[in-house]
């Protein structure tokens, strides 16, 4: 069995982003899709290709060019890159290969 490191790192080289290459190349994410954003990019998880270094709101983007349709829950979704809320806005995001971004829509009920 591989430890975690070991195994993020071989994840990390078997996706083509060698790790700490450092430069503004893309680079593979895991993306995960909760409730509504779910249903309207019609998966709850996939890989994609995006850039390392960009904003929160670019990132967000890259991930609406994907699917358009989740376009419609921008000013309401909760954005987490590596289990952190982040606003969609200017901040700095430097991505590694395999990073987790997860997509939270905002839950009704009490």
């Amino acid at each position: 069995r591989l430890s975690a490191g070991r195994r993020r790192h071989r994840e990390r080289a078997a996706q083509g982003c060698p790790p700490g290459d450092g430069g503004s190349m893309r680079c593979q994410v895991s993306v995960l899709y909760f409730a509504r954003s779910a249903e309207l990019a019609g998966l709850r998880c996939e890989t994609l290709s995006v850039p390392r270094r960009l904003t929160s709101l670019q990132l967000w983007e890259e991930i609406v060019k994907a699917h358009p349709r989740l376009a419609v829950i921008q000013d309401q979704v909760v954005f987490a890159v590596r289990q952190e809320y982040v606003l969609l806005g200017d901040q700095f995001l430097v991505l590694q290969p395999g990073d987790e971004v997860a997509i939270i829509p905002p839950i009704s009920g009490g």
